[in-house]
């Protein structure tokens, strides 16, 4: 929840266009180092969450990537599972149970990017959020030890 101040009786008036550009995003963080890996996508589907798979294990090529995921439809789908065969000997998909958002690290980066980027702040087009949201990764990337603050893991902090 946020507030804000105006004259009493005089509630502040934002012009907007009528809606809030978007950006449709994956997202995994390395709950060792801070890395945060991100993608954007046109659509959250099955298909997305497909590419951003292959995306992340081509981050990590020589190691073995567990993934803690909720259970959205999509990350259970049926095209998958060929390529979770072919790969399970690289990538482990652990399911968190249901309702439990605040298990999920990468959530934790989410709400600090709503934070950041779109509470209390409109973006017109997409461009618009698209440089806030670079600005923000671009943030991350340079912050690690932040990231791995806000996400509560202690596993790097005392390096």
């Amino acid at each position: 929840m946020r507030s804000t101040w105006s004259v009493k009786g005089k509630q502040k008036q934002i012009p907007t266009y009528g809606h809030h550009a978007t950006v449709s995003l994956f997202g995994c963080v390395n709950v060792r180092n801070g890395e945060f890996l991100c993608m954007e996508t046109n659509q959250c589907n099955a298909q997305s969450f497909y590419a951003f798979l292959r995306y992340t294990l081509a981050q990590y090529e020589d190691q073995h990537v567990i993934m803690i995921l909720d259970n959205a439809r999509i990350h259970h789908a049926k095209i998958l599972k060929p390529f979770l065969e072919t790969n399970e000997h690289r990538l482990t998909l652990n399911f968190l149970p249901p309702y439990s958002p605040n298990l999920n690290a990468v959530e934790r980066i989410w709400g600090w990017l709503k934070e950041s980027v779109i509470v209390n702040r409109f973006h017109a087009t997409r461009k618009d959020i698209r440089k806030s949201v670079l600005t923000f990764l671009e943030h991350l990337d340079a912050w690690p030890k932040k990231v791995l603050q806000r996400i509560g893991s202690f596993a790097m902090m005392g390096n």
